[in-house]
């Protein structure tokens, strides 16, 4: 099938696009040595996971479903990480991750024993706000509970239950430049350099938010970055992005239901909604690019994009199109592999998209929901 064959609403995964950004991101493990993880709470296709596995050298996980995931459908390196664990999970997650990450001592001096097989780490907190535009994922900003900071670290590092600790993980960017990193580099260098300096540091997780396969990406100076912190440490350095492994590989396929007016606005129905299915469009929030559009005023034709949800909000965005659109036409959304199947819902009991991949612009369905999806989340 062809895009325009598919039933919508529908996500494509383009895996043309994913090969490309697997490749720059293999090339880089390539030529510094770095370990790259797939950062599942972006991009959790299992489908693709075999794809994946050929490039990277594992999964990161926020929880135990995604540590779960990982390692039954990749099987590679498996590290989690969550600001806080359950109990009853810990057992399961010291059987199937490599690394478990903890978000604090008090989490570490409770659950460090049962860590037999797994390598121990702790997530700091820089307080290095590099942010301008995403303040909702600012994990450095004032009163933030993710990582110990300085002063928590420090007092709890000659506490016995700190012998646990093998690696040290931070987490400060989102769809950032090389430069950005270069500058969280050295707050954490100068508040936990010798920490890391310890024989008992092995590794050195330097988290998501690494825009790698953007055009506009400094490689080079990743690369610096990430040889300069092996090389005076002695760890193996390791980045989770989520979104660069799957960064403009995917497209959300909708279709025109109907077509209002008021107060001078002409209001696009789609059966694709920014509620349930791009929850990040009212989150961060943002205007998600649309094939074939421009800015509102731009072109001949401008509309407001909706959706068949009774939330009045459920507003995607305004667009303008060369041509009048029509009820029955299809819209293409692009980037929509990132963020967007991993955080979808039924509010309204709208349906859960297909979910459909293209090689070569030759389509194919790999996945359909229907009302047992939607009662099966209900009791």
């Amino acid at each position: 099938m062809r895009l325009d064959e598919l039933a919508t609403p529908c996500y494509v995964i383009d895996e043309d696009r994913l090969q490309e950004n697997l490749e720059i991101l293999g090339s880089v493990q390539k030529r510094t040595g770095a370990k790259i993880l797939l950062a599942q709470k972006a991009f959790s296709c299992f489908y693709e996971y075999p794809l994946i596995a050929k490039y990277l050298a594992g999964t990161a996980a926020s929880g135990l479903f995604e540590a779960r995931l990982g390692q039954e459908r990749m099987g590679k390196e498996n590290h989690v990480f969550s600001p806080a664990y359950r109990p009853q999970d810990m057992s399961i997650l010291n059987e199937i991750c490599d690394h478990i990450i903890f978000n604090s001592p008090t989490q570490l001096e409770r659950f460090g024993d049962l860590c037999t097989k797994a390598s121990v780490g702790m997530r700091i907190n820089p307080q290095c706000s590099t942010q301008e535009e995403h303040a909702i994922y600012d994990p450095c900003a004032p009163g933030s509970r993710l990582g110990a900071t300085r002063e928590v670290f420090a007092k709890a590092w000659n506490e016995p239950y700190m012998r646990k600790l093998s690696g040290i993980h931070f987490h400060t960017l989102c769809e950032q430049n090389s430069d950005a990193l270069a500058v969280t580099l050295d707050a954490v260098e100068e508040q936990f350099s010798e920490y890391l300096s310890s024989p008992q540091i092995t590794w050195l997780n330097f988290g998501g938010g690494h825009h790698i396969t953007r055009k506009d990406y400094d490689v080079s100076l990743l690369e610096e970055k990430i040889v300069h912190m092996q090389e005076k440490y002695q760890v193996q350095v390791y980045l989770e992005p989520g979104e660069a492994i799957a960064l403009n590989a995917g497209y959300f396929v909708t279709t025109v239901l109907d077509i209002v007016e008021n107060g001078g606005i002409r209001t696009l129905i789609l059966d694709g909604s920014a509620a349930c299915h791009m929850p990040d469009v009212l989150e961060m929030p943002y205007r998600p690019p649309l094939r074939g559009s421009g800015e509102a005023g731009a072109l001949a034709y401008s509309y407001r994009l909706s959706a068949n949800t009774c939330l009045a909000g459920d507003i995607i965005g305004d667009y303008s199109f060369e041509r009048e659109i029509q009820i029955g036409d299809r819209l293409v959304f692009e980037d929509m592999a990132i963020y967007s199947m991993v955080k979808n819902n039924t509010f309204n009991g709208i349906p859960l998209p297909d979910i459909a991949v293209m090689r070569d612009n030759d389509c194919k369905v790999i996945r359909s929901f229907g009302y047992e999806d939607f009662e099966g989340r209900l009791a």
